[in-house]
C-alpha cells in the first residue's frame, strides 16, 4: 500500500563545506572532499589526524538553532514555527552548557533547541547511532502520513570532537591515508565530519497557500533490524535488504525506477561489502545498473546526523538532476559489485534511495521522489 504524500519543503545545513546547501551540493556533484588535518582540538597521539570540519563552527546548540531557522525560512514558515514539533537526533553523550555548570543529555539539548527556535516542543528524541537521523525522518513522515500532524521539523547535529576522534582512531576505524574511498578495493576506513541539519516535512494540505515551496517528496521509508552483531554488519545485508524492499513497496516504486542510491558507504571493508550484498538482494536484477555513491566520501561521517545529512544531499541532487560523485574511488572490488559514480553525470529518473546502517544491526531506507 502506498502512503499519503509527505513533502520536503525546507532544508538548513552546516558541513565542513560551509553553511547552506550551495557549496555542499557543488562539492558532492564534483566529488571534492573537505578532509584536512584537525585544528579544532589537539589530536594528541592519534594515528589519524584528519576530519572534515568547519573552521568557524560555533556552539552546537546555537548552530542547531541557526539551521532550524534556515529550514523554516526555506519552507516559508518563518512566522509559523510554533506550529511545528521537533523530531531530534543526537548522540547519547551530548553536553549542553547551562548557567552554573554543565548538564548532559540529549533531551535537554532538544528542549533547548525547540525553545530557542520557537517550535511548539519536542515530539521525540532519537539516539540510535548512525540511523538516528533517518529514523527521526521516518517516524515524522509516518505521523504526517497518518494525519497525526501537519508539519514537523526534523533536526540533528554532530561536530567533530576530540573524544569521538580518539574513540574511532583507537578502534582502527579511521582511514590513515586521509581519504574515504567507499566501495574501492583499497579503501582504508572512514573519517568523521561536521554535520548539522534541519529538514521540514509537511503534508500536501499544509503547503496550501504558500506558493511553490516543495523541494522533493519523502515517498517511502522503512526500518529493519538483523541483530547480527553489536558492531559488525550482517555479511549478507539481510536487514538492510528488507528495509529497502519495504521502503520501495511503501512508495509504490520498483527497483527499476530508481535513478540513484546514496549508500551508507563508510569506506570500511566489512560494511561496504555487506551493503553491496544488501543492494543486490534488495534491488534484484537491476542492482548492478543503478548509480551508487556515498557522499560520506565528501562530507565525512556525521554519526547520528548522518541519515539527515545524506537525505538532504540526496534531495538536493535529485532536484538538480545530477549524480553525487563517489570521491576517492580507485579500483573495483569484487566484493562490491555496484555501479559506482566516478565522475559528474546527469541523474536520469525521478526516484532516489538513501540507506543507513548502525551498530546493533539497525537499518533504514528512505525513498525520495522528484516533484
Amino acid at each position: 500500500m502506498t502512503c499519503s504524500p509527505v513533502l520536503v519543503t525546507g532544508l538548513g545545513l552546516l558541513t565542513a563545506h560551509g553553511r547552506g546547501p550551495e557549496r555542499l551540493l557543488a562539492a558532492v556533484l564534483a566529488g571534492e572532499p573537505a578532509f584536512s588535518e584537525v585544528r579544532r582540538f589537539d589530536p594528541g597521539r592519534s594515528r589519524v589526524r584528519a576530519a572534515a570540519t568547519l573552521a568557524d563552527a560555533g556552539d552546537l546548540t546555537a548552530e542547531l538553532v541557526a539551521v532550524v531557522a534556515d529550514a523554516c525560512d526555506d519552507a516559508g514558515l518563518a512566522h509559523r514555527r510554533a506550529e511545528c514539533q521537533l523530531f531530534f537526533a543526537t548522540g547519547t553523550g551530548t553536553t549542553v552548557v547551562r548557567s552554573g555548570g554543565q548538564s548532559n543529555g540529549p533531551a535537554e539539548l532538544a528542549a533547548a533547541v525547540a525553545r530557542r527556535s520557537g517550535l511548539s516542543g519536542v515530539a521525540r528524541v532519537y539516539t540510535s547511532a548512525c540511523v538516528a537521523g533517518s529514523t527521526a525522518l521516518a517516524e515524522a513522515a509516518s505521523m504526517i502520513a497518518r494525519g497525526r500532524c501537519e508539519r514537523a521539523v526534523v533536526a540533528g547535529g554532530f561536530l567533530v570532537d576530540a573524544d569521538h576522534q580518539a574513540l574511532f582512531d583507537a578502534g582502527r576505524a579511521l582511514a590513515d591515508d586521509g581519504a574515504v574511498r567507499p566501495f574501492s578495493k583499497d579503501r582504508r576506513g572512514m573519517l568523521l565530519g561536521d554535520g548539522i541539519v534541519a529538514v521540514v516535512l509537511e503534508s500536501a494540505a499544509g503547503t496550501r497557500g504558500r506558493g511553490d515551496r516543495v523541494r522533493s517528496r519523502l515517498a517511502g521509508w522503512a526500518r529493519a533490524g538483523d541483530a547480527y552483531h553489536v558492531c559488525q554488519p550482517d555479511p549478507g545485508g539481510a536487514g538492510l535488504a528488507s528495509a529497502i524492499r519495504a521502503g520501495l513497496a511503501r512508495a509504490g516504486v520498483t527497483p527499476a525506477e530508481l535513478a540513484y542510491v546514496n549508500a551508507n558507504g563508510t569506506g570500511t571493508m566489512l560494511a561496504d561489502a555487506a551493503e553491496s550484498s544488501a543492494l543486490r538482494t534488495g534491488l534484484g536484477a537491476v542492482a548492478g545498473s543503478v548509480a551508487v555513491s556515498s557522499t560520506k566520501s565528501v562530507h565525512g561521517h556525521a554519526l547520528e546526523a548522518s541519515g539527515l545529512l545524506e537525505f538532504a544531499v540526496t534531495a538536493l541532487a535529485l532536484d538538480a538532476g545530477q549524480l553525487p560523485v563517489n570521491a576517492g574511488f580507485r579500483a573495483a572490488d569484487p566484493q562490491c559489485p555496484v555501479q559506482v559514480v566516478r565522475e559528474p553525470s546527469p541523474m536520469v529518473g525521478r526516484y532516489a534511495l538513501s540507506c543507513n546502517l548502525a551498530f546493533g544491526g539497525a537499518n533504514t531506507a528512505l525513498v525520495l521522489g522528484a516533484v
